[in-house]
């Protein structure tokens, strides 16, 4: 696992709501950079394998929306949730959720994730190429922290929960102050 102090320059391939497209899905594609997201920024992310797996949504994207302000009073920008999913799988899981403060950044191709060196294979799970575990505070594009789920490699029999939770990026955050 490489240590990197930058987040990596990619595209993003988001959607945003355009009413001007006809029909049940509303959406165009826009392209978000690096750049756009975290210049100028000191941000907080989180990876996690997938939308609508249990994990993910049980407890770790409801736990980041709960102490959605507690994170930002601490001088974060954005709270960013990324994923190796599609914009249009990152939204209606976000819709399922109830999701409406924390960013979902769909990373479809997993180039984000891969040129983070977190990308894994979880196919023992039928999931392909996935993100790892994770949590960073970026600021202005430098990572200032990385909190890391033990036992990182492909195709893990565990999916480890310990540090990458929104309760351990809070406390970090009261303490850097």
């Amino acid at each position: 696992m490489a240590v990197l102090e930058r987040v990596p320059n990619v595209v993003f391939k988001t959607r945003v709501r355009d009413e001007s497209v006809e029909g049940p899905n509303p959406f165009r594609w826009q392209d978000l950079t690096s750049d756009e997201i975290f210049s100028g920024k000191r941000v907080v992310i989180f990876s996690l394998p997938g939308a609508f797996t249990p994990t993910c949504s049980s407890t770790h994207l409801p736990r980041y929306e709960e102490l959605y302000d507690e994170i930002k009073a601490q001088g974060v920008d954005e709270i960013l949730c990324v994923s190796v999913n599609d914009a249009f799988v990152m939204f209606q899981w976000g819709k399922a959720q109830g999701a409406d403060k924390v960013f979902l950044l769909p990373d479809g191709n997993g180039e984000f994730t891969r040129k983070m060196g977190m990308l894994v294979d979880k196919s023992n799970l039928g999931f392909g190429m996935r993100s790892w575990r994770y949590s960073a505070v970026i600021d202005d594009g430098k990572i200032e922290k990385m909190f890391v789920e033990p036992d990182f490699g492909d195709n893990c029999p565990t999916d480890p929960f310990e540090v990458s939770d929104a309760d351990t990026m809070l406390a970090y955050l009261k303490g850097a102050k």
